[in-house]
């Protein structure tokens, strides 16, 4: 498994408002310093968690360099909650999530 401490991604996780669909979705981003690497919505706080996870570990091989790991399975990902500091092992890297804050300049 290949460590880079310096390897950190930014993330956001919201509960987007009510809108024309009938049920609540979750709302995710993730960033690697200004560039928005990936970004979508799943029906679960858990599973939109996951979801960042998961696109993180692919970023994560994608900058390290890293070949012919597949990224963590969904169920082997622990889900967390928004606003905290996770760091994630899977896909043959290791990487820290930290949360985005959109008040940060140059990041809005």
């Amino acid at each position: 498994m290949l460590v880079a401490d310096s390897l950190t991604l930014r993330y956001a996780l919201h509960e987007l408002p009510p809108g024309r669909l009938p049920f609540k979705r979750w709302r995710w981003e993730l960033w690697h310093g200004q560039r928005l690497e990936g970004a979508g919505w799943r029906l679960s706080q858990h599973d939109a968690s996951r979801a960042v996870q998961r696109h993180g570990a692919r970023v994560g091989q994608r900058l390290l360099g890293v070949t012919g790991a597949p990224p963590p399975a969904p169920r082997d990902l622990e889900p967390f909650r928004p606003g905290a500091t996770v760091h994630v092992r899977g896909g043959g890297v290791f990487f820290a999530l930290v949360p985005l804050h959109l008040e940060e300049p140059g990041l809005s």
